[in-house]
């Protein structure tokens, strides 16, 4: 539910506390514990994953209930492809965690990448359920779905799942589907998993349990519906009057659950979760994007918002609203999507083009091209390096592939990323790193290189606490500016600042102080849009200096990294580089995005540490 709704989880503080509550609810088969998400979460709170996994998935173990966690194929547990041997590895620690059921899916239905993780996880002791990632296209019919579940099964799936994570599969195409596996394969268990928002999902878990699904995934209040899951109630009382056996809901326990998550929202997770998230919006069925990803879309949106009316208002263009955007973001998706090959908008797939979209749609209103940046991530799928698309790439990628030297691929993914668990050994042991219970520290470092370094480092969770302190000031100060008369809570344990803030049309500045402070006294005096401070602040565009240096600005909001795995060497001051030479990635929106050099250099200075968030036209780095 969490990773549907907005950016982040529950602390494993928090989850612990739910987690007997949902026991006692009596109505679960299983409960989703992990997956990609999850973990990378823990890091950036500063928590450690593997703690946290064992802990939340013990209630479970001890009640009886199984757990089950989400694979991505051959990407494992990230957004890129991941080596065999970390593969192999993370079912071996999953399973000794306390994990019963791995569900594996492949982004582009592609069964090379997924029947690897069908025979590792039986190995490991797992049950393997492979999905089917359901999108609605002309390619992606019954029999394309029937077919691929057939495949799986004879290669050794123990459980076949319809993961319609967008909810746009149709109701009857999903019956069908269902009832073509349950004939050929009456024995295997079949799970339907959707999320609420276009709105079918009701009626495709009515089709599919009378085709004979045996399970069915939920969400509940308050974070189902939206881009959330379909409601456990409205679920439970449809199916109990359509004649099914369905299991009753300890309501005691159901309130109790309901009440613990919006104790948690109102902590800190629903400074993370949009409004309109709660909201079902039948605009989701032409785009296609998943549930889960609507969550982290809309705080990307208000990110890409800040940043394209900044540009406008500079060039002295009319400025638009997030509404504007989000159209302008879904009609580019259906644009880019057949240009691309149909991949299924799942994990990590779905992020790919819906960040491919969102970049040419705030390029173009900053006047500059489509295409003018597309992420070595985005680019590995399209030529094929991450499997088999769907479909043919349009002539104008191919054109655009060609003039940039890029190769397209047909070989198996998995050979493209050599076995690194020996290197990650070494790496940790001359840090003085433990490997840690059943190897899982080797794994999570080897899975999650860049994260695992900045959460060992204190980086993530310094980094983490100083976001929630911004955001918790920032809605503290809309709410006194909204509300002059009520005293306003004092943010989260910040120093005193001043920040500045629009009420119908006109310039507030307020100061914020927690508890104990001293500060100036605050004014609700209009101040000038002229006098008003930019926030973020931004340095000036590249220029040349009288040095001959110049700078090179990031051309968007994310965090600077020299690399993006220990396979690439850093560039240190004095290095030269050739036009067309990747100088540091700027990770935004789940995506490495590589700086090119524009011209033969050398570098002068590196401006932005390693890792530091940088905001659009900060300097990088200095190069001459």
């Amino acid at each position: 539910m969490w990773q549907s709704a907005g950016k982040y989880v529950p602390r494993v503080d928090q989850l612990v506390r739910v987690a007997p509550e949902i026991i006692k609810m009596g109505c679960f088969a299983r409960v989703e514990t992990n997956d990609g998400g999850f973990e990378q979460v823990n890091l950036l709170f500063g928590e450690n994953p593997n703690t946290a996994v064992r802990r939340w998935t013990q209630p479970f173990n001890d009640a009886g209930i199984q757990t089950h966690m989400l694979d991505r194929g051959l990407n494992g547990l990230r957004m890129n492809p991941v080596p065999a041997d970390v593969r192999k590895l993370m079912y071996r620690v999953k399973k000794a965690q306390g994990t019963d059921i791995v569900r594996t899916f492949d982004g582009l239905n592609d069964t090379r990448n997924i029947i690897p993780s069908i025979r590792y996880a039986k190995e490991a002791g797992m049950i393997s359920q492979a999905a089917l990632s359901i999108t609605f296209s002309p390619l992606h019919t019954v029999e394309y779905y029937t077919r691929l579940a057939y495949e799986l099964i004879e290669a050794g799936a123990d459980e076949i799942c319809l993961k319609d994570m967008a909810g746009v599969g149709r109701p009857t195409d999903l019956g069908q589907i269902t009832a073509n596996i349950k004939e050929k394969y009456p024995d295997i268990p079949v799970t339907y998993h959707s999320h609420a928002g276009p709105g079918f999902s009701i009626a495709s878990t009515l089709e599919v349990c009378k085709a004979g699904c045996d399970y069915i995934d939920v969400g509940m209040e308050p974070l189902s519906w939206g881009t959330g899951h379909h409601d456990l109630i409205t679920i439970e009382a449809m199916l109990k009057e359509a004649g099914f056996d369905v299991p009753e809901i300890n309501m005691d326990a159901y309130m109790k659950v309901r009440a613990l998550t919006q104790e948690f929202m109102d902590d800190f997770l629903g400074l993370y979760i949009s409004p309109k998230n709660r909201l079902m919006n039948s605009l989701l069925i032409g785009p296609g994007l998943p549930g889960g990803m609507m969550g982290s879309l809309m705080a990307d949106l208000e990110t890409n918002l800040e940043s394209v009316n900044q540009y406008l208002a500079k060039n002295g263009k009319p400025v638009i609203t997030q509404d504007d955007l989000l159209i302008k973001l879904f009609d580019e998706v259906a644009y880019v999507w057949p240009k691309i090959g149909y991949p299924p908008l799942v994990a990590p797939f779905s992020q790919y083009v819906k960040n491919l979209a969102l970049m040419n749609v705030t390029q173009m209103l900053k006047g500059k091209d489509r295409w003018s940046m597309i992420a070595d991530d985005i680019w590995d799928m399209i030529l094929g390096k991450s499997g088999r698309l769907p479909g043919p790439v349009d002539p104008e990628i191919q054109a655009l592939a060609k003039e940039q030297g890029r190769e397209f691929y047909t070989g198996d993914p998995q050979e493209g990323y050599p076995d690194a668990l020996d290197k990650y050994r070494g790496l940790m042991k001359e840090k003085g790193w433990e490997l840690g219970q059943d190897d899982e520290e080797l794994f999570e470092y080897a899975m999650h290189p860049a994260q695992y370094e900045a959460y060992k480092s204190g980086k993530a969770k310094a980094d983490f606490e100083e976001d929630i302190a911004k955001r918790k000031a920032k809605e503290t100060a809309s709410a006194a500016a909204s509300s002059p008369a009520v005293p306003a809570p004092a943010p989260m344990a910040i120093t005193p600042q001043t920040l500045q803030v629009e009420v119908n049309g006109e310039q507030f500045r307020v100061s914020i102080v927690r508890d104990g402070c001293s500060a100036p006294a605050s004014t609700s005096a209009p101040v000038s849009a002229s006098s008003a401070p930019q926030s973020p602040p931004q340095a000036p565009p590249a220029a040349a200096s009288a040095a001959g240096l110049e700078d090179l600005p990031s051309p968007l909001e994310g965090k600077f990294f020299l690399t993006k795995d220990s396979g690439e060497a850093p560039l240190k001051p004095g290095d030269s580089f050739k036009k067309g030479d990747r100088l540091g990635y700027v990770e935004a929106m789940k995506t490495y995005n590589a700086i090119l050099a524009h011209r033969d250099g050398v570098v002068a200075e590196i401006v932005a540490g390693n890792g530091d968030t940088v905001y659009e036209d900060d300097v990088l780095m200095k190069i001459r």
